[in-house]
């Protein structure tokens, strides 16, 4: 492989170039951004970086690359690149495969939309080709974003579902867990430890129900002892509308989504 080439180097750029680069210390990465800083970070904290002046250089030099910026900003790097036909992945939200393969009329597209755990190797993704994608293609990108956590192949239209509820899924989750670090607060606890327990039962819960392949509906029946303080809780979680409002928040996350690609 010639290389890896990142068009942004943003947040969302640098974690998937980090994640590559681990796991395939061989290929050397290319990068450009507007913002020295960013490149620098890339030079400074991975291995056979590259840095190049603009998109056109990168989309020379790199067997694949990822479009990583703003979708403000994405019409000037396509037609920066417009004659390029790399395998071009685009993480920009809410730009559509159709509009990329328009302008770039060479290139075989891929769709990603990622999530901020990326930044920990933790990432949830789904993602959708284009209509000029090779079959060896489809190995490479399940391989490449692997290497950040798990990814979903898709039909374009889900990977609106996808924005709202894994895309925006951490905030939603983070505001869950700051109420039950608040709760441990209020009971007393000192916050290092309410925080801790916090993060650990998440962290916990998601690890015993993906280690183990347990419905989470086994899960609350393991745990609620007849009579017990599980139970109690439950009492007043399950008499409130906490489904409804997870899954109205979720909707109301892809439908938005959905606005911002039209």
């Amino acid at each position: 492989m010639k290389g890896i080439g990142f068009i942004g180097g943003g947040n969302m750029g640098f974690a998937l170039a980090k994640a590559i680069s681990s796991r395939f210390p061989e290929t050397a990465i290319h990068v450009c951004d507007l913002r020295r800083e960013r490149v620098e970070l890339f030079e400074r904290e991975l291995i056979r970086v590259r840095a190049l002046a603009g998109a056109s250089a990168v989309a020379e030099a790199a067997e694949v690359m990822f479009v990583a910026v703003k979708p403000q900003d994405i019409q000037t790097v396509l037609e920066e690149i417009r004659d390029t036909d790399r395998l071009l992945i685009s993480i920009a939200a809410g730009v559509a495969i159709s509009r990329i393969e328009g302008v770039c009329n060479l290139a075989r597209v891929v769709r990603v939309m990622p999530n901020t755990p990326c930044l920990v190797g933790a990432m949830a993704a789904g993602y959708a080709f284009g209509s000029r994608i090779r079959p060896e293609d489809r190995e490479l990108v399940r391989q490449l974003l692997g290497a950040a956590g798990y990814a979903a192949e898709v039909d374009e239209r889900l990977l609106d579902a996808v924005t709202g509820l894994s895309g925006s899924g951490p905030a939603f989750v983070a505001r869950l867990i700051e109420a039950f670090i608040e709760a441990g607060k209020g009971l007393g606890l000192e916050p290092e430890v309410a925080r801790n327990l916090s993060l650990q039962t998440f962290f916990g819960t998601a690890k015993l129900l993906a280690d183990t392949g347990m419905e989470p509906r086994k899960l609350v029946e393991m745990v609620s002892s007849p009579k017990g303080t599980t139970v109690a809780g439950r009492e007043v979680l399950e008499a409130s509308d906490y489904a409804e409002v997870i899954g109205d928040t979720i909707r109301a996350a892809t439908e938005r989504s959905k606005e911002l690609g039209r």
